[in-house]
């Protein structure tokens, strides 16, 4: 006699006949490629073995889209699907049983199947479906249920509800209007944020595991310096990753020879070098990154075998396993950013004094950008870009809204590429710096075209010359030290632009009198839009400098009645701690609405109403107010007001301090109670 299970199999069949819907069974084959990604991927148990879900199909319209549907069916109640206390489908636990989700639950065991087709390559989407029935009324399921999500790689991956899902949505008329519905689905602006602060502490743990591991080895803890640690990182890391003619570097490619010439690290220097090449990489950039990389990766102590193994290898097992899968993903983070962070909390980097070395934090980054009012036509510039922070966010949102605004499917790769290709430029003087933000535009999908190692006062005017690079967005952290208090970046930049707007971080003393003669030319030039006052522990850990974003509107001359507007951004959301070993989940908290905090100074700089109000000129919080032309009174505690006026609250204060005073004076007898 037939299971539940098997009479929901029956059912659901029945309903795909009925509409004319292709299926296939559990050993039936589809294609190669599904074969191939169902066999190779290991079963629900957690073992190898095939797998095999009960009902396949696959969708195609008149454009030849494919999308494979993978279906899972149980017969018992509540095990349709089980999700985690955030609401996602659950697809690996702690715990003795870590598949018992997969093994167990319709959906879920669907998701570990449409999982395996999307990392097989071949298709950058699936369906997965979860049917289930409990109860047999004359031999057939009385009570069906049934549940759809889409997946896709657009999204990273994260199982998409298709809400009020029905089968006939799958029938050859309907299919046009189906994949209409599934283009529709996208992360929303809180999944987004929530999965790359995910993965971020994912990448941030991983990096301190590493380095950790690295700094127990006593063999190695002195032969690394800070900065071999950078190029030994990314050294491995470049070595790994893959692209079109690259196949991946599996483990079994080592083999921890003792020879001179042919072993573990001279494996790592030819992939890397094949890697940029295939990139398109220019030859100057390849020679001077290689350059970096030799000397670490010659050193015998790494790659010479301990126990059949070099460091070399033992280290790229662990980022192979835990951080280049974070990487191979539609979310972009400051990754290289996170691996000099870490490295800091340990080891301050050579000379990072005198040389400013200081990482910018992504939500800053990101404020800047929108701020500058970047968008896919914008030409953005950093010319102190460090690992090239400011130039990820800045690519982000431009192509977050080509993808916006584009529809035609190849104009909008066209435009993505030309932003990657032509729209971004940074500088760095350090070559230490430089390496890892290239890294981070190769990461983005190759935005390194135009990142140049040297001195930005000689390179930006060359380069935009001999380019013609029309920058309308200037981002800059600069280093402190330098002339103005980092302010001759900005006013060699934004002489060089003709339109647009320019945002910098920078110590908030240097539009208060001490940036010298070129606060004073900057504002002969261009105009002052909006003063941030930022947290004094904005770098927790590093610098301990007061901060502000000056934001200013490029080639319109300041004039004596131009309206500024200063933000007292203290308060901003966010919860900062300095423990070393900890990451960014404890370092950095939002204990108050960060997001929307961050989200309300954007708009109040834009011009725009917020949609919250933390900040208001009735909290007076928000100042708007006149600048001289000196560029003298930048910083928004020179525009608070003294507020003179007594309160209620000011009288019922002092009335108290009175009456403590008097029965203190009384009690030691030095008034008496008449007086």
């Amino acid at each position: 006699m037939a299971s539940i299970e098997e009479k929901v199999e029956e059912h659901f069949k029945k309903v795909l006949d009925d509409f004319h819907i292709r299926h296939y069974g559990k050993t039936e084959t589809i294609n190669s490629s599904i074969t191939k990604a169902l066999k190779e991927a290991d079963s629900k148990s957690g073992g190898s073995g095939n797998n095999f879900p009960d009902i396949q199909l696959l969708l195609q319209d008149k454009t030849r889209r494919d999308v494979p549907v993978m279906i899972e069916a149980k017969g018992t109640k509540g095990k349709l699907e089980k999700l985690t206390s955030d609401g996602s489908v659950e697809l690996n636990s702690n715990g003795k049983n870590p598949n018992r989700a997969v093994q167990q639950f319709a959906v879920n065991g669907a998701l570990h199947y449409g999982q395996a087709i999307l990392d097989e390559g071949t298709y950058s989407e699936v369906v997965i479906v979860g049917i289930n029935g409990t109860t047999m009324v004359d031999g057939k399921v009385s009570d069906p249920e049934i549940k759809a999500y889409y997946v896709a790689k657009k999204n990273d991956n994260v199982p998409k509800e298709l809400e009020g899902f029905d089968f006939v949505q799958m029938k050859e008329s309907n299919i046009d209007s189906f994949y209409m519905e599934l283009d529709k689905l996208s992360l929303t602006v809180e999944e987004l944020e929530r999965l790359k602060r995910d993965k971020e502490e994912r990448l941030e743990q991983s990096i301190k595991d590493i380095h950790q591991r690295i700094y127990d080895d006593a063999t190695i803890r002195t032969l690394l310096s800070t900065n071999d640690k950078l190029y030994f990182f990314c050294g491995l890391i470049m070595a790994g990753l893959t692209t079109e003619g690259v196949r991946p570097l599996e483990l079994e490619y080592f083999y921890s020879n003792d020879d001179a010439v042919d072993n573990d690290g001279a494996i790592i220097l030819t992939r890397t070098n094949s890697f940029l090449n295939k990139k398109k990489c220019s030859k100057d950039k390849i020679d001077m990154v290689l350059n970096y990389l030799k000397p670490v990766f010659a050193k015998r102590d790494l790659w010479k075998p301990v126990n059949g193994e070099s460091i070399i290898k033992s280290v790229y097992k662990q980022i192979k396993n835990d951080i280049l899968p974070l990487l191979e993903s539609n979310i972009h983070l400051d990754f290289t950013g996170k691996i000099l962070n870490s490295l800091n909390d340990w080891v301050s980097i050579e000379n990072d004094r005198l040389n400013d070395v200081v990482l910018t934090p992504r939500f800053v980054t990101s404020l800047m950008a929108r701020i500058t009012r970047t968008d896919m036509d914008s030409f953005v510039w950093d010319t102190c870009m460090g690992s090239s922070g400011f130039l990820v966010s800045a690519m982000e949102i431009m192509i977050d809204d080509a993808k916006r605004r584009i529809k035609d499917d190849e104009s909008r790769d066209d435009k993505v590429q030309h932003i990657k290709q032509n729209q971004l430029l940074g500088i760095e003087i350090l070559g230490n710096i430089y390496i890892l933000a290239v890294l981070n535009m190769i990461l983005m999908g190759d935005g390194s075209s135009q990142i140049i190692c040297g001195d930005s006062h000689k390179e930006a005017p060359k380069y935009i010359k001999a380019h013609s690079f029309p920058a309308n967005v200037f981002l800059l952290n600069p280093p402190y030290s330098a002339p103005g208090k980092g302010l001759i970046f900005v006013d060699e930049a934004l002489s060089r632009m003709e339109t647009g707007y320019g945002a910098v971080l920078i110590q908030e003393n240097a539009g208060s009198g001490q940036g010298d003669v070129y606060a004073k030319r900057i504002l002969e030039k261009n105009t002052l839009v909006a003063s941030v006052h930022m947290p004094a522990d904005l770098f927790s850990g590093k610098a301990s400098v007061q901060t502000a974003i000056y934001l200013f509107k490029v080639n319109r001359p300041h004039e004596e009645d131009d309206v500024v507007t200063f933000i007292d951004f203290r308060e901003d959301g966010y919860l900062r701690q300095n423990r070393k070993k900890s990451t960014q989940k404890v370092n950095l908290r939002n204990t108050d609405h960060a997001l929307e905090r961050y989200d309300e100074v954007a708009a109040i700089c834009l011009g725009k109403k917020p949609k919250t109000s933390y900040y208001t000129e009735a909290n007076s919080l928000v100042i708007r107010d006149t600048v001289s032309l000196d560029g003298s009174d930048w910083a928004f505690s020179q525009h608070k007001k003294a507020d003179t006026e007594p309160t209620e609250e000011d009288f019922k204060k002092t009335i108290a301090d009175y009456l403590a005073w008097k029965v203190s004076a009384i009690l030691k007898g030095e008034v008496s109670v008449d007086e």
